[in-house]
Parts: C-alpha cells; structure tokens; sequence
C-alpha cells in the first residue's frame, strides 16, 4: 500500500536542501502524477513571495484553490507549473498567498519556506524523493 505522504527534497543553490512532503490524501491524482514525474530539473520564476516553473505534467484542476497557504505546494493547471509558496504575491490581499489562476494543493515545504526569498528568477531548482 502507498504512503499517504512521501518526502521530497527540493533544492537550489541559494536555498540548499529543503524539505518537503507530498500528501496523497487531497488531490491524489495530482499528488501521484508529480511524484511519477521526479527528478524534476527546471529554472525558476518568481512572483512576489512564490516561486514557480514549468513540469513536464499536464492535469485538469482537481478541488482547486486561489487562496493558498505560506508554504504550499501546488500544480498551477493552467501554466503545467510547480508553485512553491511563501508569503504574499502581487495580487494577494491579506497577508496570504493568492495563486495567479487556480492551483492543486499537493503538499507543503517542511522547514522555513521563507529560505526561498533568496531564490533568483532563472536559477535551477531540483526536486527529488528524499
């Protein structure tokens, strides 16, 4: 039988080895697809406190969500993206993230999801099962 949660290790090189989990039990078909998907290997894009790049996962929404938590994990349906989130973004409204469009929420960072304000646009992010 398949663990409801799965560690993965996300890293890059300003923000060193975070990790993380990914929770079967919310959206499941979007949990499994990104897990099936790793090692991910891409470069990051930044909005406000979130950071986000294209994966080679492609999925309708499932119990989708705008207003997301500070530390989140989600697959933004509309761009094949991982989103990490860990503040405000440029259209949030509280002292919350607000997703651009819609996300599934898949997992959440483990540590200080904050570490990723050092994270510069365009630098390589790894995600792997740890």
């Amino acid at each position: 039988m398949m663990k409801m949660l799965e560690k993965i290790k996300i890293y890059t090189r300003s923000s060193g080895n975070v990790s993380a989990e990914i929770s079967l039990e919310r959206n499941p078909k979007t949990a499994k697809a990104i897990l099936e998907a790793l090692p991910i290997l891409a470069k990051v894009n930044k909005w406000g406190d979130e950071i986000y790049f294209r994966i080679p996962v492609s999925l309708p929404e499932e119990n989708a969500q705008q207003d997301v938590e500070i530390g989140d994990l989600g697959y933004w349906p509309q761009g094949n993206g991982f989103c990490i989130f860990f503040g405000r973004t440029p259209i949030s409204t509280r002292n919350k993230p607000k997703a651009a469009s819609p996300v599934n929420v898949f997992g959440r960072i483990l540590e200080d999801p904050k570490v990723f304000r050092k994270t510069k646009s365009g630098e390589e992010i790894r995600i792997e099962r740890s």
